[in-house]
């Protein structure tokens, strides 16, 4: 979430947040604890008032939040990425619309500077994350240079799963490469390998895939489904080339292939707070181990937020746009 400060209503909004490494005890510097009468407070806010591109529709303003009453946690944010379904919010075309205005971002993690009287599982200085707004032998994923699929690498590796790897081309390719083979990815390829003849083979020397992850869409997820193993499962969660998934008739029917979507918003809808802790209790003990990284990242200030937003909406940017407060 784009803002400096926000407030949540415990009573309505507890599922919303969950502390960072609860289990550790994880909390960042003492913070001052506030009564229930605290005043209002002045904070800063990526606000956009309509749709559109989100270098001009996105400005920066200064908002006045409510006093926290007795079932208020104030919470500073300390850092929040950009990613593509913040984009697409902004441009007006995802599957979940806030209403308008609205504060700009989905995730980040912030820092609790106040709670009401009635708050008994928050206090002040803990991190939280806001909990609302990824197998067969070896998996074929797509678009894995974004932030989800180079976790997806090094998950699958600490599961003891192998990784094909499809990207787009690009100047910087070998570079990229050798960045995702670091993760864990046994290979490489870029989509124009992938649709050569001579790829077949490179298939047929070893186990056919029976999982696919698709975040781009159009030809390449086409080229992926050619390589699952019957009875195998294309999973798609992103649509970046902005282009239908095309499954031939005889893939479906001789091969039994499977298609299917994630939504991780939906999921967490689908689930219990407990499963969402869980899960994101086993993503920290992967991190503790150091198997789990976070990908290439640009920190940018608040103030800064076009220069921010301009970079991530450019093809093949390597490196994530995080805005800190």
């Amino acid at each position: 979430m784009w803002v400096c400060s926000t407030v949540w209503r415990e009573r309505t909004r507890a599922r919303q947040w969950r502390g960072l490494l609860p289990a550790s005890g994880c909390h960042g510097p003492a913070a001052s604890s506030y009564s229930a009468s605290a005043e209002p407070a002045r904070v800063r806010a990526l606000v956009y008032g309509h749709h559109g591109d989100p270098a001009k529709v996105v400005e920066l303003k200064n908002l006045e939040l409510a006093a926290v009453g007795g079932s208020d946690v104030r919470v500073k944010m300390l850092a929040a990425p950009i990613n593509p379904s913040d984009i697409n919010m902004i441009q007006g075309n995802y599957g979940l619309l806030p209403e308008l205005p609205a504060v700009g971002g989905n995730e980040g993690v912030a820092q609790v500077i106040a709670v009401g009287s009635n708050v008994t599982g928050l206090k002040p200085g803990d991190w939280v994350i806001p909990a609302n707004a990824g197998l067969g032998d070896s998996v074929i994923q797509n678009a894995s240079n974004s932030g989800v699929g180079q976790a997806v690498i090094q998950i699958a590796a600490a599961l003891g799963l192998r990784t094909i790897n499809v990207v787009r081309d690009r100047p910087d390719i070998q570079k990229l490469s050798d960045r995702l083979k670091s993760l864990g990815a046994e290979r490489v390829i870029t989509e124009e390998e992938l649709r050569r003849p001579e790829m077949k083979n490179f298939f047929k020397e070893m186990p056919q895939p029976r999982l696919a992850l698709n975040c781009v869409g159009g030809k390449s997820s086409t080229e992926l489904l050619r390589q699952l193993a019957r009875g195998g499962t294309m999973v798609t969660y992103g649509g970046m080339a902005k282009q239908p998934v095309i499954a031939s008739v005889s893939l479906l029917i001789f091969k039994d292939l499977k298609l299917r979507g994630f939504w991780l918003s939906q999921w967490k809808k689908d689930h219990s707070p407990d499963q969402f802790k869980e899960l994101i209790l086993t993503l920290c003990d992967l991190i503790r181990r150091g198997q789990l990284t976070a990908p290439a990242c640009s920190q940018v200030p608040l103030q800064d937020y076009q220069s921010a937003l301009e970079a991530s909406m450019k093809p093949f940017i390597s490196s994530k746009q995080i805005l800190t407060m």
